[in-house]
């Protein structure tokens, strides 16, 4: 299919409830593109099988057979159909795995017809663009295989890259309700997580992160108010400590580990004999940072 003809494609919209599941097919066939509905996983399943689609608008929360199910079953077998999750807050942690397991994006209900357009003409493109870049590339050839990194995990803090979101797990407790960053911050955010424990210069953050090739001096000009707003962002739903921290003289490192709060970050990993604040032992620190591709 050519980009021009992207509003031709087939969608097929899954949601167990009738009013957004017809709002948003008649909203869609109206712009050109072929919308169908399905009010159950199961029935979703059995126009999946009578007819190809190019897209799939899935509720995660349906009785029955939920969307994670369906999602499952229909990469098996529809390899190259892209899906779109619906989600609430309630279940955007769902979202966020199915992103991971091969979801090309989701949204928050409700949403606008809008904004589905747009995250459907992008998942779109992005299915025909990697068809015909596998049509001309070898198989074996490097970078074939390898999709962009979006979802990162470290400690609390998983970050939507793409999206520019960070949510935040305080003490186990997930907030769903994300935090809206600048590109730059993202930027940041997604370099720091990506070298766990490991002081970054702010050159290298300057160079890696932001794109500017600078004197140390000039980066830290650069990077320090980026690093102060995103402090600022991630405090507003993670008050217990610090997961920036500042290495005098060197530069920034993000640590996720809590096993212990309070202390300041010192040169060559070594603590200073007395903290800011009494060490506190959690009964359930967070896990290392994963990396999700």
């Amino acid at each position: 299919m050519e980009p021009g003809t992207l509003h031709q494609a087939r969608i097929l919209v899954v949601d167990d409830e009738p009013t957004p599941r017809m709002a948003i097919a008649e909203g869609l066939n109206l712009m050109g593109y072929q919308a169908d509905e399905a009010a159950s996983g199961d029935e979703a399943l059995r126009k999946l099988a009578a007819q190809p689609y190019d897209l799939m608008l899935l509720d995660l929360r349906m009785p029955g057979l939920d969307g994670v199910e369906v999602m499952r079953r229909a990469r098996q077998t529809y390899t190259d159909l892209q899906v779109i999750v619906l989600t609430a807050y309630g279940s955007l942690e769902s979202a966020i795995e199915a992103v991971r397991a091969g979801a090309a994006d989701y949204l928050l209900k409700p949403c606008s017809l809008r904004d589905t357009e747009m995250a459907i003409a992008q998942a779109l493109r992005k299915r025909f663009s990697t068809s015909d870049e596998s049509m001309k590339r070898r198989p074996d050839a490097p970078g074939a295989s390898e999709p962009p990194r979006r979802i990162l995990h470290g400690g609390p803090v998983t970050l939507d890259w793409e999206k520019c979101l960070v949510f935040v797990s305080n003490q186990g407790e997930v907030n769903y309700d994300p935090i809206k960053l600048t590109s730059s911050e993202a930027a940041l955010l997604a370099c720091l997580i990506q070298h766990p424990d490991r002081v970054l210069s702010c050159r290298v953050l300057a160079r890696e992160a932001l794109g500017y090739e600078v004197p140390e001096r000039e980066a830290r000009e650069l990077v320090r108010p980026h690093i102060s707003r995103l402090r600022r962002k991630i405090k507003m739903l993670l008050s217990r400590s610090a997961l920036i921290h500042t290495v005098r003289g060197q530069g920034y490192l993000f640590s996720g580990d809590w096993s212990v709060v309070g202390c300041r970050v010192v040169p060559n990993g070594r603590r200073p004999d007395a903290c800011m604040e009494t060490p506190t032992r959690l009964s359930n620190p967070h896990p290392p940072v994963q990396y999700v591709r």
